[in-house]
């Protein structure tokens, strides 16, 4: 199973929404194959939730961006930071016309998983993945009409790589305009954070309509995560 355990301020377990749903997640924990408590105090029963966060949206979540939060993409270019499994650009390909889809990944063995399903399902002609830090990659995001960050930084990078790459967003994504999707919201993960970013004097947030049934698995909580701004 895809699930890695990060110590951070506190265990957290990485699950990737667009493989596994909340009921997978429950059945595993029936069958003991994994468990959403840890033990606080070695050999103790007192135990806390663990954190559950994903880096990728569920199927629900990559519908609900396409065909309810995005305005036509036709003519247009998506870059998703840290497009790990690529659903980003699959759901962009199948769901969108834009007219290219961008991939920015650090990890070299998911930027080769990506290639193969690229490659396997014909996605050439307006997917392409590049295998580096995102803040190597200035045209791109000056370039880009639609930027996607789901949870990009904050449990990969310690604060001040944090602050680093969020100064190096402020200062390229300056395309006015264009869209940034960020989960969780700006407010809350500048907050964290000692940035010297006015948000109101760089991108104006769009309200969305969060209260859509996109099916059994949807998911309200998550969908109120997604936060859409257009930069001005």
């Amino acid at each position: 199973m895809y699930f890695q355990i990060q110590k951070l301020q506190k265990p957290t377990i990485h699950v990737d929404a667009f493989l596994y749903n909340d009921d997978t997640i429950d059945i595993l924990c029936e069958e003991g194959k994994m468990s959403r408590n840890y033990c606080m105090s070695c050999g103790s029963t007192k135990t806390a939730p663990l954190d559950f966060v994903s880096h990728s949206f569920s199927i629900p979540e990559l519908r609900f961006l396409f065909h309810h939060a995005f305005p036509d993409l036709s003519g247009k270019t998506l870059l998703d930071v840290g497009s790990r499994l690529g659903a980003v650009l699959f759901a962009g390909y199948v769901y969108s016309s834009a007219s290219r889809l961008y991939g920015v990944e650090i990890n070299p063995e998911l930027c080769d998983l990506q290639e193969k399903i690229i490659n396997k399902y014909n996605f050439l002609d307006r997917i392409q993945v590049h295998h580096a830090d995102i803040c190597s990659q200035k045209t791109l995001l000056q370039g880009a009409d639609v930027i996607v960050l789901n949870n990009v930084f904050e449990y990969f990078l310690n604060k001040e790589e944090q602050i680093k790459a969020w100064m190096f967003m402020y200062e390229n994504l300056r395309k006015k305009g264009s869209l940034i999707v960020t989960v969780p919201g700006l407010k809350e993960s500048f907050s964290k954070l000692q940035v010297n970013i006015q948000l109101s004097e760089w991108v104006e947030e769009i309200e969305l309509d969060t209260d859509i049934f996109l099916g059994p698995d949807t998911d309200q909580d998550a969908l109120s995560d997604i936060h859409l701004y257009k930069v001005l």
